[in-house]
């Protein structure tokens, strides 16, 4: 196993199946000889040439409709959305298009894309760059939304996305690109799309959240610990669709919850889960389902956004909250 750090794991998952399948084809604006505006394609053109990984024009409603058309003839596009917060652009394709196609065409045509794209706080990007749109997506079905935490699970859950027939939203947290290095294989794996991974295992309360969070919420439960306070943290992985059984099997272990996402609390998928918690296990819930959110407003601009994102201390308060309720 080589070191990688989460950037390096999404290069390498893209040379794998660039390499797995001549059908694969990666392009989006400046992926081509500059490599991406993070270098995820970093010298992946020189290897598998300009028909394979391109560059486009700086238009996303172009790549969407190049990918669906690519589909259609047997092809699985890659596209890179440069950042998310440009997703407007392109809505129409993916909400409108990639999710129904297969139904409308009565399981005769597939869509086997996946749009990669960064996203997320914490790195002080311009306007427009950072903010947390998955839920946008998520509440569209036929679509997957992928996010993944860590470096291992970014190149296996890349792979998959790439290799299922239906379209797959692949968003990468901009702060976790470089953030810390583990071990990954060179080799081909998959990680299973639509599962949660539990983090770590608890007995007093759950935690869920996905992306960055991830680690804030880990963070918060390792300070908690030293209160006698046992957390468990689960990553949802796939926010769209929702591991469910996954959540249901904690709640009934620790009968507390907590919600984390860095989207507004109005965004996201937080509210989502909640209420198929509610649904599903309320008599087994001794207090009520708290969040952890960004605040109701406009993404804050790179000047104000580390007061404006969540982080572990207010984990850390909700969670004193909802074991002292």
């Amino acid at each position: 196993m080589a070191q990688m750090t989460m950037i390096q794991a999404i290069t390498d998952g893209l040379r794998t199946e660039l390499a797995n399948d001549e059908n694969v084809l990666v392009f989006g604006e400046d992926v081509g000889q500059n490599g991406g505006v993070f270098r995820a394609t970093e010298n992946l053109q020189k290897e598998f040439g300009e028909d394979r990984v391109f560059d486009t024009p700086l238009a996303e409603s172009a790549i969407g409709g190049l990918a669906i058309g690519l589909s259609t003839q047997g092809y699985r596009p890659v596209p890179e959305i440069q950042f998310f917060g440009f997703v407007y652009e392109v809505m129409d394709s993916i909400n409108g298009q990639m999710s129904r196609l297969r139904y409308r065409s009565g399981n005769t045509v597939q869509q086997p894309i996946t749009i990669r794209s960064p996203f997320g706080g914490g790195v002080h990007t311009p306007e427009l760059h950072a903010d947390s749109l998955e839920g946008l997506i998520a509440q569209q079905p036929g679509i997957k939304v992928v996010i993944p935490s860590t470096p291992y699970e970014a190149k296996g859950l890349l792979i998959s996305s790439i290799r299922d027939n239906d379209p797959v939203v692949f968003l990468e947290h901009m702060k976790l690109y470089r953030s810390f290095r583990e071990e990954v294989p060179e080799e081909s794996y998959t990680v299973d799309l639509c599962k949660a991974a539990v983090k770590k295992e608890g007995t007093d309360i759950t935690v869920i959240s996905y992306g960055a969070m991830v680690h804030a919420s880990l963070k918060a439960a390792e300070e908690l610990e030293k209160e006698n306070i046992n957390v468990e943290v689960i990553d949802l992985r796939t926010v769209s669709p929702i591991d469910i059984d996954t959540i249901i099997k904690s709640v009934e272990k620790t009968n507390r919850v907590v919600v984390v996402q860095e989207a507004q609390r109005q965004a996201g998928i937080a509210s989502h889960v909640i209420a198929e918690i509610q649904e599903r296990a309320i008599l087994h819930l001794e207090a009520p389902i708290l969040r952890v959110t960004a605040p109701d407003t406009v993404y804050a601009f790179s000047e104000a956004e580390e007061v404006w994102l969540p982080n572990h201390q207010d984990i850390v308060d909700k969670i004193q909250e909802v074991i002292n309720f």
